[in-house]
C-alpha cells in the first residue's frame, strides 16, 4: 500500500474504540489459529532462520510433555497404564476444543451486545464504514495492477480523490462519535457544535463530471458516502 493511503482506512479496532460496541468481531477458530501458526512455521523453515524455527517450535513441545508426564506420575499413577503420548494427546485435543467452547462463548455474548445496542443510524454507518473501506481497497489493487507494469490504469485524480477520502473519514468519524453520543445519552443536549461542522460544501465542489472513468467513479463514490454520512447526521441532530 502506497504512503499516501496509509492510515486512511477506518479498521476494526478504530471502529469498536468510536462506537464502544465490538462491532463487526468474528469468532475465533483454533484450528485457523493453529494454520496461521503452521503456516509461519513453514516460512521460517524455508528461510535463513530454520534452526531457530524449529528450537522455538520443539522445545516448548518438550517442555510441555515432560511437565505432563511428571504431573501424570506424581498426581495420577492410575494412568500410567496408558501409554504418556496418547494422553498429551488426549490433553491437548481436549485443551483444543474447550479453548473453542470459551471462544465461541465469549463471541456469542459479544454479539449479544451488539444486537441490544445498535441502533438503526449506526447500521447506516457501519454499512458507510464498510463501502469507504472499500474504495481504499479498490484504489491498492488499481496501484498494484500499476505497479506490475500496467502504466494505462493509473489514476489520474489520485489527488483529488484522497482529499475526498480524507474529508470523507473526517465526517464519518464525526458521524460514528455523535452516533454513540446520543445512544449512550438519550437525553443528553448536544452542545458541541464541532460534532456537527461538516465538510459538505467543500466536497461538492470537488464532484467530477467524468463518472464513467475509474477516478471519476472513485472521487464519486467517497463524494456519495460522505452526501450519506452528512444526511445521517442531520436526521441524528434532529432527534436530538
Amino acid at each position: 500500500m502506497r504512503n499516501d493511503l496509509q492510515g486512511l482506512d477506518i479498521s476494526q479496532k478504530e471502529l469498536q474504540q468510536l462506537t464502544d460496541l465490538p462491532v463487526h468481531e468474528e469468532l475465533i477458530l483454533v484450528v485457523g489459529a493453529l494454520k496461521k501458526i503452521a503456516k509461519k512455521f513453514l516460512e521460517k523453515v524455508k528461510g535463513p532462520e530454520a534452526a531457530t524455527a524449529y528450537f522455538i517450535a520443539i522445545a516448548p513441545l518438550f517442555f510441555s510433555y515432560f511437565i505432563f508426564t511428571v504431573f501424570i506420575s506424581l498426581f495420577l499413577p492410575g494412568l500410567n497404564v496408558i501409554p504418556a503420548w496418547i494422553l498429551f494427546l488426549l490433553f491437548l485435543v481436549s485443551g483444543g476444543g474447550l479453548s473453542q467452547l470459551g471462544f465461541y462463548y465469549i463471541w456469542k455474548y459479544r454479539s449479544k451486545i451488539v444486537r441490544e445496542n445498535i441502533t438503526p443510524s449506526l447500521r447506516i454507518l457501519l454499512s458507510d464504514v464498510e463501502r469507504y473501506n472499500n474504495v481504499i481497497r479498490a484504489i491498492n489493487i488499481n496501484d498494484q495492477i500499476e505497479a506490475a507494469g500496467n502504466i494505462d490504469v493509473s489514476i489520474k485524480e489520485r489527488k483529488r480523490i484522497l482529499e475526498a477520502l480524507k474529508l470523507t473519514r473526517a465526517d464519518l468519524i464525526r458521524a460514528l462519535k455523535t452516533e454513540r453520543i446520543l445512544r449512550e445519552n438519550k437525553n443528553f443536549i448536544i452542545s458541541n457544535t464541532e460534532l456537527f461542522a461538516n465538510n459538505l460544501p467543500t466536497l461538492s465542489a470537488m464532484q467530477v463530471s467524468e463518472q464513467a472513468s475509474e477516478h471519476g467513479r472513485l472521487l464519486n463514490e467517497a463524494l456519495q458516502i460522505a452526501l450519506d454520512v452528512q444526511l445521517e447526521m442531520k436526521r441524528l441532530q434532529s432527534q436530538s
